[in-house]
C-alpha cells in the first residue's frame, strides 16, 4: 500500500461512521452520536493535513473528501430534522444547495468536462459554521448547554452561508462553463 493512500482511508472511515451516527442520534443516544461527529471532523482536518503536508493528492481524494462530508452532513441534517431538532426550512436549504451544486457538477462534467477546484471561502466558512450549528443541537438534545437564543441565531446564520455560498458557486461556474466550453475560444 502506498503512503499517498491515507487520507483516502481516513476518508473511507468517515464515511463509515455515517451510519452509527445516524443510528446514534435515532436511538437518542446523543452522547455517542457526538462523539463520533467530533471523531469524524478530525479525521476530515487529519485527512486534508496529510494530503496538503506530503502531496498525497489523489484523485479518487478528491471525489471522496467532500462525498464524504456531504454525506455526513446531508445525513444528519435530515436524521435531525426529522427528529424534530432542526427546523425544516434550515434542513432544506442545506441539502437544496447541495443537490444543486451537485447536479451543476454532474452537468458541468458531461457537457464541458473535469470538474476541479478547490472550495471557496464562503463555503469553507458555511460547512464550519454547519459543523457548529449541527454540535450544538447534538449537545443541546443531549442535555448540555448551549443557548437556545444562540443557536436559533446560528441557524440564521447557516442559512445566509448557505444562500450566499450557493450563488457563489453558481456564478463561479457558470462563468467557468461558458469560458471552457466546447467550441469556445479561450
Amino acid at each position: 500500500m502506498k503512503l499517498s493512500y491515507i487520507p483516502n482511508l481516513i476518508c473511507l472511515g468517515r464515511i463509515m461512521l455515517v451510519g452509527p451516527i445516524v443510528m446514534s442520534l435515532v436511538r437518542e443516544r446523543y452522547e455517542a452520536a457526538i462523539l463520533m461527529f467530533v471523531l469524524a471532523g478530525l479525521s476530515d482536518g487529519l485527512d486534508g493535513f496529510l494530503a496538503r503536508r506530503f502531496d498525497w493528492r489523489t484523485h479518487l481524494g478528491l471525489i471522496l473528501d467532500p462525498l464524504a462530508d456531504k454525506l455526513l452532513m446531508v445525513s444528519v441534517f435530515v436524521t435531525m430534522t426529522v427528529m424534530g431538532l432542526i427546523p425544516v426550512w434550515l434542513a432544506a436549504a442545506v441539502v437544496g444547495r447541495d443537490l444543486i451544486l451537485m447536479a451543476g457538477g454532474i452537468a458541468y462534467h458531461f457537457v464541458i468536462g473535469q470538474v476541479d477546484g478547490e472550495p471557496s471561502q464562503v463555503s469553507k466558512w458555511n460547512t464550519f459554521l454547519q459543523l457548529i450549528y449541527v454540535f450544538g443541537t447534538m449537545l443541546a438534545a443531549a442535555g448540555l448547554s448551549f443557548h437556545p437564543e444562540a443557536m436559533t441565531i446560528l441557524g440564521y446564520v447557516v442559512f445566509c452561508t448557505v444562500i450566499i455560498s450557493g450563488v457563489d458557486y453558481i456564478v463561479l461556474w457558470t462563468r467557468k462553463a461558458i469560458k471552457n466550453r466546447p467550441g469556445s475560444k479561450q
